[in-house]
């Protein structure tokens, strides 16, 4: 793992999950978000185009941006999503391929878990964190329920955080939290309503800032 995209995640505290962006105004959504102060940006592998654009944030943004992929579920989309820059892999469910090629590279990876059980799995098999998902149907307690005795485990719930609930994902032991159409809205993005997408990222960072104490 990378230690420096560790704590780039952290950093952030958002882990911007970019859903069906198109080239064509995706460097405008990076700059979006990054003027908000997220600066973690994820593209999602279900995208036929993603090492394409996971390349063009890295030429474009990646002086200033982590760049990773979603939604990878095997090993050979992890394969085409590192080879294109990838910083870091996440996937909504647990698959060992992926862990295996990403720990291979030296790449951080996040697979999905909703379970204790699948948690350790994962971290035994090589996660670097776990992708608690979805995490609105369990909501913080869970997280924190979880954490308790899984400290060692970073988690990063995924799947219905907002604004109004990242702070309590945060203090429930969350080292960042994910965030898709709550962060970048397909709305702002066929409106070119660039500037929804920086005050959404603020609004997140807020929330970050004011449960961390910065």
């Amino acid at each position: 793992m990378s230690t420096e995209t560790f704590a780039a995640i952290r950093e952030s505290g958002v882990v911007a999950v970019l859903r069906g962006v198109e080239a064509a105004t995706l460097v405008e959504i990076g700059e979006a978000l990054l003027d908000g102060g997220v600066t973690t940006l994820e593209v999602t592998a279900d995208n036929p185009d993603a090492p394409a654009l996971i390349d063009t944030l890295q030429t474009e943004l990646g002086d200033r941006a982590t760049v990773g992929a979603g939604t990878v579920i095997d090993g050979e989309t992890a394969q085409s999503v590192i080879a294109a820059g990838a910083e870091f892999v996440v996937s909504p469910s647990s698959h060992r391929d992926v862990i295996e090629t990403c720990n291979r590279h030296g790449v951080l990876v996040a697979p999905g878990i909703m379970t204790p059980t699948e948690a350790v799995e994962a971290y035994e098999q090589g996660a670097d964190l776990v992708k608690v998902f979805p995490a609105k149907t369990v909501g913080p307690d869970h997280v924190a329920a979880m954490r308790g005795p899984l400290s060692q485990i970073p988690m990063l719930p995924t799947g219905g955080v907002t604004p109004d609930n990242a702070g309590a994902f945060l203090e429930a032991g969350a080292v960042a939290v994910g965030a898709g159409s709550a962060l970048v809205p397909d709305e702002a993005v066929e409106t070119e309503e660039f500037t929804e997408i920086t005050r959404r990222a603020e609004r997140f960072r807020e929330a970050v800032a004011d449960t961390r104490g910065e």
